[in-house]
């Protein structure tokens, strides 16, 4: 798409590469919060089961997972305001939610209050997951899609480790009171986000199909060093008149059928994988092993690093040998990792042997899933449904990480849980159905890289 004929064609797009790496880093700091708001909640974990004496199952629903309720609301209705309203309003809000819910999370005096304002945090990471990864694809070009859109997984797995060692140094500054610091200090990167945002143009993809503003469209392209304006401009166009004529296919047309089922697996295995359940319950799961409580939340830091480090290799990786072939090497990774922490529990081996193979796993998933899930649900469908589509990736994927975050109580609490004495069966659980991701992958998933979204469409869209 690019075309540099001149010194100043390669001024101009050395500048434009460098706004679009801005804009991107900006869009996708969205993750970051996400990231720091999914993990920070391990900390309080067990001081908020202590404090309320809370029940396996209402544990699991009202403090656990109702951020994770929240965000199954934000993804399945985040592509309707996201369509109508445009990509940096809803980016916008979502720092406004950010913000709402770790202050009032921070302060509540009872598990209801705590709740509420943990869902709110949730629908903005819901409506993030959607937006983010949508308005990035749009902005991005064909060689660094794969780069950009992966750096909202990276602001991710950056929170989460941020989380992990926030929550470390906070243990025991504030006594029974240390779990309200854990959670309100999520405020201040909230805050900055949600400054920054009024700075990021809105997306030309957007701006074209959806407004028909062409001059503000061009500006955009212009800002965002693209060399060919007008036959970008022309692309999108084409684009936007043929799903126009299909304007009236149902999102869940046979026409679409191929990926709206790519979406709904690549989301569904990333979640059976495990992953949420392990970074919910980093520091419980730890503890099992026969690791101290300080020690199990610095040992969750390590998981924290793994997963910031074998990200970077997916980043690296993932416009060089592909979507498809970094999900081969995550599944292979997950099934070899998951079935020996399985063998771990079952033998009552060393906190260290498992430790080991719950960092492969974490690895795995960073190289893998992680890398892949946001960038490859945005592109994989065309321009006029990519946000619905992108709410219904990230709803089945929040959807599958809800029920296992609200039923993990039952089977872990060392008390009342069905595998309190020994929880091997679960992670052997995980391992069979990376199996069956395998599979899945050597037969459906096909290879979307290099190509620009509306030649995708082309492709994928018979």
């Amino acid at each position: 798409m690019m075309q540099i004929n001149t010194a100043g064609d390669l001024n101009k797009s050395v500048n434009g590469g460098k706004a679009l790496f801005g804009i991107s880093i900006i869009a996708a700091l969205a993750g970051f919060i996400f990231g720091f708001d999914t993990v920070v909640i391990s900390g309080a974990n067990m001081p908020i089961k202590e404090l309320w004496h809370t029940s396996p199952w209402f544990h699991g629903f009202f403090i656990m997972s109702m951020a994770l309720w929240g965000t199954v609301i934000g993804s399945i209705f985040g592509g309707i305001p996201t369509e109508k309203y445009g990509r940096k309003k809803v980016l916008l809000w979502v720092g406004i939610f950010f913000t709402v819910s770790s202050i009032g999370s921070a302060l509540a005096q009872d598990a209801y209050v705590f709740s509420f304002f943990r869902f709110i945090g949730g629908v903005g990471i819901g409506i993030s997951s959607v937006a983010a990864p949508t308005y990035i694809s749009e902005i991005s070009t064909p060689g660094t899609r794969g780069r950009l859109g992966a750096m909202y997984q990276f602001n991710i797995v950056f929170g989460i480790l941020i989380a992990f060692l926030s929550n470390y140094f906070l243990k025991g500054m504030g006594g029974a009171n240390d779990w309200r610091w854990m959670l309100g200090v999520m405020a201040i990167p909230s805050l900055i986000y949600t400054l920054l945002v009024f700075s990021i143009p809105e997306s030309p993809r957007w701006l074209i199909a959806r407004k028909g503003d062409d001059n503000a469209a061009r500006q955009v392209l212009q800002q965002l060093g693209i060399g060919n304006i007008a036959a970008e401009m022309d692309d999108i166009k084409n684009s936007a008149a043929k799903e126009q004529q299909n304007g009236s296919l149902g999102f869940f047309n046979k026409k679409y059928c191929p990926v709206v089922w790519l979406a709904f697996f690549v989301a569904f295995f990333n979640q059976w994988s495990g992953i949420n359940f392990i970074l919910y319950y980093a520091p419980e799961i730890l503890e099992r092993a026969g690791l101290a409580s300080k020690d199990s939340l610095l040992n969750s830091i390590a998981i924290g690093g793994t997963n910031l480090v074998f990200t970077f290799v997916g980043l690296y990786f993932i416009d060089r040998v592909g979507r498809k072939t970094l999900l081969l090497w995550g599944a292979v990774g997950y099934i070899i990792s998951l079935s020996m922490v399985a063998f771990a529990f079952y033998t009552h081996a060393s906190p260290m042997f498992l430790l080991s193979f719950l960092l492969l796993f974490i690895a795995s998933h960073a190289i893998g899933q992680g890398a892949v899930i946001w960038v490859f649900i945005s592109e994989i469908f065309p321009n006029n449904i990519r946000a619905l589509g992108q709410s219904f990736g990230a709803s089945v994927h929040w959807v599958f990480a809800a029920l296992i975050t609200l039923i993990t109580p039952v089977f872990l609490d060392a008390n009342d849980g069905v595998f309190k004495d020994n929880p091997w069966p679960i992670f052997a659980f995980f391992a069979f159905m990376m199996f069956l991701e395998l599979v899945w992958i050597l037969t459906r998933v096909p290879e979307t890289k290099g190509a620009s979204l509306e030649e995708l469409e082309k492709k994928l869209i018979k």
